[in-house]
């Protein structure tokens, strides 16, 4: 038996923290899976947004989840960066989200030359804290492999381990064997209570 996946295992952190009427938030909608995944979760009384700067992958996304859950489903698209995703949240969204997923790099299937970076990337982490609510939960999948990767990772994991550990548990969930650039992942947790020192 081997370890799950990556992507499974963001999947399950999220699954124990989202019920049915939470508000999520998908940062890199890519093709739509992370989406999916929050929309049912959350279900039809829960919310749903979904950030991605290419109107591709917002299409491709939204053919997702009308052909698993038809034209009634909790997502929002929004065509803008991650980066401004507190703009785009409404304000009493603020600090009652329950979970919001990164999936770094590039979109699938398409022009590898559109790429996350650490300039857009590190905003839309530090809001993303401010979004969560206690208790909630930021995953973030790494990809080193193509340029620009390895810079955008440890720029992230730098970010990460600075978060003050009264407020915040960072985990990291890695292969460290494979040679092949696999993914990694990062989840971030609000504590729902500050430990004092």
């Amino acid at each position: 038996m081997g370890f799950i996946s990556i992507l499974s295992y963001a999947h399950r952190l999220v699954s124990e923290q989202l019920q049915p009427g939470d508000i999520a938030i998908d940062a890199t909608v890519g093709n739509g899976v992370d989406s999916l995944f929050l929309a049912e979760r959350v279900g039809l009384q829960g919310s749903v947004y979904g950030f991605d700067i290419q109107a591709e992958a917002l299409r491709k996304a939204s053919g997702r989840l009308e052909k698993h859950m038809g034209d009634r489903h909790p997502v929002r698209w929004i065509q803008a960066s991650h980066s401004l995703m507190k703009e785009h949240v409404p304000e009493a969204c603020h600090g009652r989200v329950g979970a919001i997923m990164f999936n770094l790099g590039y979109l699938p299937g398409s022009d590898h030359s559109t790429i996350t970076v650490p300039e857009t990337t590190l905003p839309a982490l530090n809001a993303a804290v401010d979004l969560l609510r206690p208790g909630g939960l930021t995953t973030i999948v790494l990809y080193t492999g193509h340029e620009g990767g390895d810079r955008e990772a440890a720029a992230v994991e730098q970010w990460a381990a600075e978060l003050p550990q009264p407020n915040f548990q960072v985990l990291k969930y890695a292969m460290i064997n494979q040679r092949n650039h696999p993914p990694y992942l990062i989840a971030v947790a609000k504590r729902e209570v500050a430990l004092r020192r």
